[in-house]
């Protein structure tokens, strides 16, 4: 058994994590942090761990020594923890920020943080498999991509990859409440949200930089001249759900394209094609509920032409805690690793 420690295991990552590691046959929790609950069982502080193997574990202060270490941290706060582990030889799944972008510069616009090891951000991996498997095994530092992040990239990358589409985008996300952790704010107070749905970070969310910059990436790979120039509007709304993540995504059809498309039909092959070998993306005959990933670590995917206007319009969901974090974040250490990346992580949804 491979030892594991979740750092902060306290959030909803953190719990999330631990339920999909109660199933997982090769790795083993050894270890869980939270400075709140220190001293405290698993099971006292979620009384739903009840009958688990987890439910006797004390949760410490610090991580003991272990093999591969989740940090469930805030941002700032987890790249300090993940410095630690790298230097005591454990592999690092970081599901914040910290190591997402690629410019120090731009992780200091965007969230007002000097980072405190730049140079990490050279070796650390973007741990979307469906793009950098190669690079994910055998490395020591991967970088959760966010949840928005995740919905939007996979749902855009065939076409920019192909060059179907031009550069001005739209993406319109929608987000349960578990987005934004288990801090209360105003604006997460269910008797604020509920029967309530509201746009919120409209001058640029903190996810934008990070999907410019896969998707800029994807283009370059591909020859796609409009590498370096994408105008991407990034919208997100909070929904009165607990998970889930539906975006819509709008572009116009390039006529001038290598190879370009005019219907639906033509959309969905190229999808099917792009997506062939990827045991967690389905592209779908129709649009996505967010019931039908819930708890489940599938992204769904409904591409489809707008004849009227010329428009290909991508619409993917997925469960933010799974896909979008904690099954993510499993994904990536399996690879890591060198278990089938499918270890450990559910198909199935739950219903209802």
């Amino acid at each position: 058994m491979i030892s594991a420690s979740i750092i902060n295991v306290t959030s909803y990552t953190g719990l999330e994590l631990l339920r999909l590691l109660a199933q997982h046959p090769s790795f083993s929790v050894t270890s869980v942090t939270a400075r709140s609950s220190a001293g405290k069982t698993l099971v006292s502080v979620f009384p739903q761990l009840y009958g688990s193997e987890f439910a006797s574990l004390t949760i410490a202060e610090e991580p003991a020594q272990t093999e591969l270490a989740f940090v469930c941290l805030p941002h700032a706060a987890a790249a300090e923890s993940a410095i630690q582990l790298l230097q005591r030889g454990t592999k690092v799944v970081d599901l914040s920020a910290d190591f997402r972008l690629r410019d120090a510069a731009h992780y200091q616009t965007w969230y007002k943080h000097t980072h405190p090891a730049p140079a990490l951000l050279e070796t650390a991996i973007y741990g979307l498999c469906e793009r950098y498997r190669s690079r994910i095994e055998g490395a020591a530092l991967v970088a959760n991509p966010g949840c928005y992040a995740t919905t939007a990239i996979l749902a855009l990358i065939p076409a920019l990859a192909s060059g179907i589409i031009g550069r001005d985008i739209i993406i319109d996300a929608k987000s349960g409440a578990s987005g934004a952790g288990r801090t209360p704010t105003q604006g997460t107070h269910y008797s604020d949200m509920n029967e309530d749905v509201s746009a919120y970070s409209l001058t640029g969310h903190r996810h934008l930089p990070e999907i410019t910059q896969e998707l800029e990436a994807a283009a370059r790979d591909a020859g796609n001249p409009l590498a370096n120039g994408l105008r991407i509007t990034f919208i997100p709304h909070l929904m009165p759900m607990t998970r889930g993540i539906l975006a819509t995504c709008y572009a116009d059809l390039q006529r001038d394209a290598p190879h370009p498309i005019s219907t639906t039909a033509e959309a969905r092959a190229l999808y099917e094609e792009f997506y062939a070998n990827e045991p967690f993306i389905r592209i779908v005959d129709e649009a996505p509920h967010t019931k039908w990933t819930y708890g489940s670590n599938l992204c769904l995917i409904y591409p489809m032409v707008d004849t009227r206007t010329g428009r290909l319009l991508v619409i993917a969901c997925l469960d933010n805690l799974v896909k979008g974090a904690a099954g993510q974040a499993l994904q990536n250490a399996n690879r890591l690793f060198g278990l089938p990346e499918t270890t450990g992580l559910p198909l199935m949804a739950l219903y209802p």
